[in-house]
């Protein structure tokens, strides 16, 4: 061995086993490195598998909620859909609702009982609108009352053209009757008128030409001194003998006139404008109490009470506007008019 290494020496130093062995530790290092390297590549690979089945799951369920997304906004579109179409159903039935209102002003009784069903479905398709079979039905039965009001309005309609025949009919059997009426007073009115003219012809032949006395249009006219004192209201002894015979005229005139007449003779007396004195406190209650009192005079010489008429004037109807003596005296005066009743 000494003869070995003292022939190494004497080659001079190997540098190849050490590096040899460098070498191989380099080596080592290196494919401890790629042992490594490889190690953090097969975790980082797994990693990222990891992360990408995440990802595509992530995507799937983006992809189910988007579905779920659209079927909801489908199942949105068709329920707002259903509820445009009970809305519009609701609609029509509120219109039914207020036509069949509009029916039952006019109708009567039967139309507030068909006006509360009318709300009543109004109100249950409200309440159930969701539900259109429903609201079809409550519709249909409207429909059904709507038809049967209009059915009771026609009948309202045919009776009241009934009415309205019956009412014209009425008028034209008034007016007919109205007719004659006027025809039988205008004969009335001429007969009367007959005897009118018979009346004061008879009495101006009974009382002649006497002063005091005398006709005037359609009127007998009695100054007043002819009948009463002045100032008083009870007939004197002169105007007694003149009521006589007027009475008498009068009671041949009721055998004369037919009973279908009615008639009255009018008692009116007047006085002049000048103020009274003594019991009546007016020229009117002087007027009516001479007019009461040749009235009460008649019956009692057998006039009948129904045939006389008492009215008081006054000085408001003067025949003589003037203030003379004579005026005055015109003034005061007894008429007797035969009239109709």
């Amino acid at each position: 061995m000494a003869l070995g290494r003292a022939r190494r020496q004497a080659r001079g130093f190997d540098y190849w086993p050490g590096f040899v062995d460098a070498l191989s530790t380099m080596l080592l290092a290196m494919i401890f490195l790629l042992s490594v390297f490889m190690l953090a590549q097969f975790f980082l690979s797994r990693e990222v598998t990891g992360k990408d089945t995440a990802l595509i799951k992530l995507n799937r369920q983006v992809e189910e909620l988007t579905a779920l997304l659209a079927l909801e906004r489908s199942a949105k579109s068709e329920a707002q859909t259903s509820l445009s179409s009970l809305s519009a159903t609701l609609e029509a039935a509120n219109q039914d609702k207020a036509r069949l209102q509009g029916l039952l002003a006019s109708g009567g009784a039967a139309a507030v009982d068909a006006g509360g069903q009318a709300a009543a479905a109004a109100q249950a398709l409200d309440a159930e609108k969701q539900l259109s079979a429903r609201a079809q039905a409550q519709v249909d039965i409207l429909n059904q009352q709507i038809a049967a009001m209009r059915r009771q309005l026609a009948a309202l309609e045919d009776a009241l053209n009934a009415s309205e025949q019956r009412d014209r009919d009425s008028q034209t059997r008034i007016a007919d009757l109205g007719s004659r009426l006027n025809v039988a007073l205008a004969r009335a009115v001429q007969e009367l008128s007959r005897y009118r003219s018979d009346f004061f012809g008879r009495l101006r032949e009974i009382l002649g030409q006497r002063p005091g006395v005398r006709v005037v249009g359609d009127r007998f006219v009695f100054e007043s001194e002819v009948l009463f004192e002045s100032g008083k209201a009870e007939v004197s002894p002169a105007g007694r003998a003149q009521m006589d015979q007027v009475a008498s005229a009068i009671e041949d005139l009721e055998r004369e006139i037919p009973p279908e007449i009615p008639w009255v003779m009018r008692v009116d007396g007047h006085t002049d404008k000048r103020p009274v004195s003594g019991q009546f406190k007016s020229n009117w209650e002087l007027s009516s109490a001479r007019a009461i009192a040749v009235v009460q005079y008649l019956v009692s010489k057998g006039v009948m009470p129904q045939h006389l008429v008492a009215a008081g004037f006054g000085e408001f109807q003067p025949i003589d506007a003037g203030d003379t003596d004579d005026a005055l005296r015109k003034n005061r005066r007894i008429e007797l008019k035969l009239t109709e009743r």
